[in-house]
């Protein structure tokens, strides 16, 4: 059982409301992945949202375990490996911590530690919604199983690396070399799994028909109930990142609100202009780019610079959406357009407009290299790993459905199931 001294400190008092909303944020974080499930699902066909929504369920499950198992000793454990940048025979510069590797604490042991325990399971939802936003790309195409070995192969050898370099303040060379703003997974989560996602999509290729407008969302509330679990668990994924109750904490949550609600403001004007028409899937994806590019800024933007962002990056994805079909590659979901793309724009932008370091303050761009580093970086590894993990999985025990399985849906195909059988009426 947890508990404080017999006489408790204020300095226990702090520890345990901090802790406290840690492990809120934490619930709100993980709620956000059945969020992806149901903005993803409903943006498919009919006959693909069981497979859709398991893959996102898939990641709970298994990234979950290999969390507990060896992922936070990889992302938060004493280094061991010197990395290629800094000087290379400084334990303290490293690419991967590895102690830690069985369970939480040394030796295996679960430590007591409150405020510890509660950063281990904030930093688990981090690392199963990053493997679920991949899924998006791949829809309505791909294997359940070869999505779970993917899945499983891809948090090991880049996510928790990748988490260890940006999230790991004390070893991790993004912030402790480099000097990079990302305050809550710009790099980590969104540009890492947009450029997987891209992997992916050039790996199984195109759908049956692929061309603009093949596909209407079979259920537009499905994903506006989604999008709104998105947006709300958003908050604990934002503002928990400072793992305190604070002043950043708060201008973080208020970001969260400004720079999303702007950015659906954004996205429908150009969709106005664009096509016509506002629509409501075009908000819920305004909102969720909003959401992307004000992740890594939300605690360095004062909210005029965040509804600035918002504006901008809901424009700007807006257009990027349909760069795949200039360019040929079939993003099932706009997982590059929305999180590739609103996560380099977000990251990129701290460098110009971030409080105290940016270019308008500080006369320099060298924040704009530092950030623009970091997001290239990752972007290169996670593309470069997931279209050879992808690619060998292709190659073996296959990735993609057949055809014939894919026009008569991937639901019954895979799972035996369907999302909205209906009793026959009695006559």
């Amino acid at each position: 059982m947890l508990h404080f001294a017999d006489s408790p400190t204020a300095a226990d008092a702090i520890t345990a409301t901090n802790s406290l909303w840690l492990l809120v944020a934490a619930a709100l974080v993980l709620l956000m992945t059945p969020g992806v499930a149901f903005f993803y699902g409903g943006m498919v066909k009919a006959k693909s949202v069981i497979s859709m929504m398991m893959m996102s369920f898939g990641a709970i499950a298994l990234v979950g375990v290999l969390w507990m198992l060896y992922g936070y000793g990889l992302a938060f454990g004493t280094p061991l490996i010197p990395h290629f940048l800094g000087n290379p025979f400084d334990a303290s510069n490293n690419l991967i911590g590895l102690t830690h590797l069985l369970g939480i604490g040394k030796g295996g042991a679960m430590s007591p530690d409150l405020g510890g325990l509660a950063f281990v399971g904030f930093q688990a939802t981090f690392a199963i919604i990053t493997v679920a936003l991949i899924s998006g790309a791949i829809a309505d195409r791909a294997k359940f199983g070869a999505w779970m070995v993917f899945a499983g192969i891809w948090v090991t050898i880049v996510y928790f690396p990748v988490a260890y370099w940006v999230f790991n303040l004390s070893d991790g060379w993004a912030p402790k070399v480099l000097g990079v703003n990302d305050f809550a997974g710009g790099t980590a989560v969104h540009i890492n799994a947009g450029a997987a996602g891209l992997a992916l999509a050039l790996v199984l290729g195109r759908r049956v028909g692929f061309k603009k407008g093949m596909n209407q969302p079979h259920n537009v509330p499905l994903t506006l109930i989604g999008a709104a679990m998105l947006w709300f668990g958003w908050f604990g994924f934002n503002s928990g990142s400072e793992a305190a109750v604070d002043g950043v904490a708060a201008i973080a949550w208020i970001n969260t609100l400004a720079a999303p609600a702007a950015a659906t403001l954004g996205w429908l004007i150009v969709e106005k202009i664009k096509d016509g028409k506002p629509t409501s899937i075009g908000a819920a994806s305004g909102a969720v780019s909003g959401l992307v590019a004000i992740t890594p800024a939300c605690n360095i933007l004062t909210p005029g610079w965040g509804i600035l962002l918002g504006l901008l990056t809901g424009a700007l994805c807006c257009i990027a959406i349909e760069l795949k079909f200039k360019l040929g590659f079939d993003d099932s979901l706009d997982v590059v357009g929305i999180h590739l793309i609103g996560g380099l724009f977000g990251t990129l932008y701290i460098g110009i407009f971030g409080s105290g370091i940016g270019l308008l303050d500080t006369g320099s761009f060298k924040q704009l290299g530092v950030q623009a580093v970091a997001a290239f970086g990752v972007m290169i590894f996670s593309f470069v790993m997931a279209f050879i993990i992808g690619t060998i999985i292709q190659k073996t025990m296959g990735f993609r459905i057949k055809s014939e399985d894919e026009v008569a849906g991937v639901d019954t195909s895979v799972h035996g199931e369907g999302a909205y059988e209906l009793e026959p009426v009695n006559a």
